[in-house]
């Protein structure tokens, strides 16, 4: 009987070993799960800002061929595909998206900036139309206003990059479009003012800055605009200013500008060169 008891403790902590060992494997395990998610998380957020955008859009068609149920990472290959300028690719991926249950308002937005990019305004108005008016994102309303754009109608087209600009901290970018859409319509003095609000958020900005010389070399003004700018940028804005000049029929100011642009350029500046060549050439015919 004493020997019955002790096999039988001794299985019981035999069995008590084994139980807690394999709940301590369990505990480990689900840890270790939850790192992996965390890491993997940390990484995709890397692959969709900082990595090489091709390196990035290999990393998620391989996540995704692994586990083809995660949006996730069709998202991250949708998202990188657009950073490597692959848009063709990218309209595809996005189709694949909005299809599934788990598909978002944002998903569809992000299909709508890729056909926009892809050249298919029409589809990407399509997909904006079956977005609810109660999601307003500030990519929403700029690719509205984008659309509204391409069918020049302008009064949707203010609106849309108006309530845009106001859903940003960093409307820069929008700002700019805004001024092209004004400048494209003939309203100068008003892409004018848009253009150098679009400065005040980035100075960097040097579409702008290059907008904003058109703008204003449009109306005959013909001194660069008081904004923030590098040498090379002050070279290739008067290079700007000489062309508009010379499309306004202004030739001897344009030329004048154009040469003050080769001598302003810390190095040999082979655009302004050539357009002063040209110019010269067809004077002296």
């Amino acid at each position: 009987m004493r020997q019955f008891s002790l096999m039988l403790c001794i299985g019981s902590t035999l069995l008590l070993g084994a139980c807690d060992k394999s709940g301590k494997d369990a505990e480990v395990e689900r840890a270790m799960k939850d790192v992996n998610v965390i890491d993997e998380t940390n990484l995709n957020d890397i692959m969709l800002t900082v990595a090489d955008p091709n390196e990035a859009v290999t990393y998620f068609r391989g996540a995704s061929d692994q586990d083809p149920g995660r949006l996730e990472f069709q998202r991250g290959l949708g998202k990188s595909l657009i950073r490597a300028k692959r848009a063709t690719e990218a309209v595809t991926v996005w189709k694949k998206v909005v299809t599934h249950p788990e598909s978002i308002p944002d998903d569809r937005v992000d299909y709508a900036d890729a056909l926009i990019r892809n050249g298919q305004w029409d589809e990407a108005k399509a997909q904006l139309d079956q977005i609810p008016p109660t999601f307003e994102t500030y990519k929403r309303y700029r690719l509205e206003a984008m659309v509204a754009d391409s069918k020049r109608d302008w009064k949707r087209a203010d609106t849309f990059y108006e309530t845009a600009a106001g859903l940003t901290t960093r409307p820069s970018g929008v700002l700019n479009n805004w001024g092209y859409s004004k400048l494209t319509r003939g309203e100068y003095s008003e892409a004018e003012r848009l253009f150098t609000e679009a400065i005040t958020y980035d100075a960097d900005l040097f579409t702008a800055k290059n907008n904003l010389t058109l703008a204003r070399g449009a109306q005959r003004k013909y001194e660069l605009p008081v904004v923030p700018m590098t040498q090379v940028e002050r070279a290739q804005l008067l290079h700007t200013l000489g062309l508009a000049a010379v499309k306004q029929g202004d030739i001897a100011i344009g030329k004048g500008l154009l040469r003050e642009a080769i001598e302003t350029h810390p190095q040999h500046f082979e655009a302004a060169v050539r357009s002063l060549a040209a110019l010269e050439a067809n004077v002296t015919n």
